[in-house]
């Protein structure tokens, strides 16, 4: 099975093997290339070509080391991870890249959703304490006449969370 995936300027066709390789890199980018491929049964020369092909071709975004928030926290301090969902009063393009502008570039943004219906964005903070979350508040929303209402929820718990996406595999 083939699948035909537009990315920007770059198509590329997906097959089987190329599918279970990025289900494995999702699960650990840091496997050896010829741990990898024994795993998916091809050389390794094939494997280190698919897996520069699939970064080539932007599927593969980047590769980065997950940390543990909990044992972080142990070490520098338990920090806030905020969920706020903002709405705007004025909806144009120009409105809605200017506000995501700022977020993506604001460093305690460690997600930033542009949604519908509802509000408008939904961001994900990580601050250290309460004090650096209201200077975040003035920096993003208050200081922004645009900005009509922001909800906040607080994480309390971190139930789930799992960076890979699911992949149809035969």
């Amino acid at each position: 099975m083939f699948n035909n995936i537009r990315f920007m300027e770059f198509s590329i066709d997906l097959d089987g093997v190329d599918l279970r390789l990025l289900d494995q890199l999702q699960r650990d980018a840091s496997i050896s290339n010829q741990a990898l491929a024994r795993q998916l049964g091809v050389s390794s020369a094939t494997c280190l070509r698919r897996v520069r092909r699939l970064h080539d071709s932007g599927l593969i975004e980047r590769q980065v080391a997950i940390v543990q928030p909990e044992r972080l926290a142990q070490a520098l301090g338990h920090g806030l991870t905020a969920i706020a969902e903002v709405s705007l009063d004025h909806q144009d393009a120009a409105q809605l890249q200017a506000f995501e502008a700022r977020a993506v570039a604001d460093a305690a943004v460690q997600q930033c959703w542009r949604v519908s219906p509802g509000p408008d964005f939904v961001l994900i903070a990580r601050v250290p304490d309460m004090p650096t979350w209201l200077a975040l508040t003035q920096r993003l929303f208050t200081q922004d006449a645009n900005v009509r209402n922001v909800r906040t929820f607080f994480a309390t718990k971190r139930a789930k969370f799992e960076t890979n996406l699911p992949l149809a595999l035969d």
